[in-house]
């Protein structure tokens, strides 16, 4: 293993609300291994500990290679997190909020261990080795479980004074709106995210309109994944239709939102639901930001598509385990040009 080369191992892992995802990759970007374990719903913090250290157990041996090989681990949560303590403040679709979770991990594996928000990491990742590498300012909106966001400008993460800032899924959309996981209501993540789009779903079959989601998923209506809501697309059903075109439209505000509010160079769309349905969802969002009535002086502020889907918020992991383990936090691997 040499020590300044893309031989260097590191350890990315993503914490989503259904899944956990980790994998080990190199210096350079490639990765080795990728594997998954569901993430448990409404269980006890050590129950979501275990799947995580479970999956990084798991991508480790898949890549053939031992924990005394990884530099550092870099791991990524849906929710606030303070990355100097390696502390988890809130997960709001979680049962990680205040859980010391960098130093479990440090004392469970024994190497460095970086803790970030997913969806700045996300950002981060795609800035590095997705759709985003070229752009100066990217803000970046990604739709799963919850929708969250991250802004990179320049190859730093914005991450605001209190580590809390673009947290786009929690910006009041509806006021008086459906109650969100964070404890408001009327949030963009309570009107858009896979969460908001299964309620509205089950309300409509509850009262009385059929759809296939019912047969796709065997009637049990309690985790309406991703792709059963691309295949219910592809079928043409109402319900789903719908109910996806709606989310589709708020979402298309946020984003005239993020466009008025610091106008990046790019605003990037990815998440599971984004992967799954990009065909439908993206077209809609596209056509109320391109009909925004207020011109910029030049051109700028287009909509694009995670490049990296699912790879994106580990390799963004990834560039954080570099800084963890001595490496400055802004110099990105695989010689990042910035201006």
């Amino acid at each position: 293993m040499t020590e300044n080369g893309s031989d260097r191992l590191y350890l990315g892992v993503d914490v989503g609300g259904t899944k956990v995802q980790a994998s080990v990759v190199r210096e350079s970007g490639e990765i080795l291994s990728r594997k998954r374990r569901k993430t448990p719903r409404n269980e006890q913090p050590d129950r979501e500990l275990h799947a995580i250290e479970a999956a990084i157990e798991r991508a480790v041996a898949a890549a053939r290679s031992t924990l005394k090989a990884i530099h550092a681990i870099g791991i990524a949560i849906p929710g606030v997190v303070d990355p100097r303590e390696g502390h988890i403040v809130v997960t709001p679709n979680m049962n990680l909020t205040g859980v010391p979770i960098g130093n479990h991990l440090r004392g469970r594996f024994g190497v460095p261990v970086a803790v970030g928000n997913d969806c700045n990491l996300g950002a981060l990742g795609e800035c590095w080795l997705g759709a985003a590498r070229d752009a100066k300012s990217v803000f970046a909106i990604l739709l799963g479980t919850g929708i969250g966001g991250g802004f990179v400008r320049k190859g730093k993460l914005w991450r605001g004074a209190r580590e809390a800032a673009a947290e786009i899924g929690h910006i009041v959309m509806q006021i008086g709106g459906p109650p969100c996981g964070c404890g408001n209501r009327g949030c963009l993540e309570a009107l858009a995210s896979r969460t908001a789009i299964e309620r509205d779903i089950r309300r409509a079959i509850d009262a009385g309109r059929s759809s296939v989601v019912t047969d796709l998923t065997q009637g049990d209506l309690t985790v309406i994944r991703s792709r059963v809501l691309r295949k219910s697309l592809k079928a043409g059903d109402d319900v789903v239709t719908e109910v996806m075109r709606r989310a589709a439209e708020v979402l298309g505000h946020a984003c005239l939102t993020v466009r008025h509010l610091i106008d990046p160079e790019v605003i990037l769309l990815g998440g599971g639901v984004i992967e799954a349905c990009a065909d439908f969802v993206v077209p809609i969002v596209r056509e109320i930001v391109d009909a925004d009535r207020l011109p910029g002086a030049r051109e700028g502020g287009a909509v694009a598509v995670s490049a990296l889907g699912d790879d994106a918020v580990v390799l963004g992991a990834v560039a954080l385990a570099r800084a963890a383990s001595g490496k400055s936090p802004a110099d990105l691997p695989a010689g990042q040009d910035r201006q």
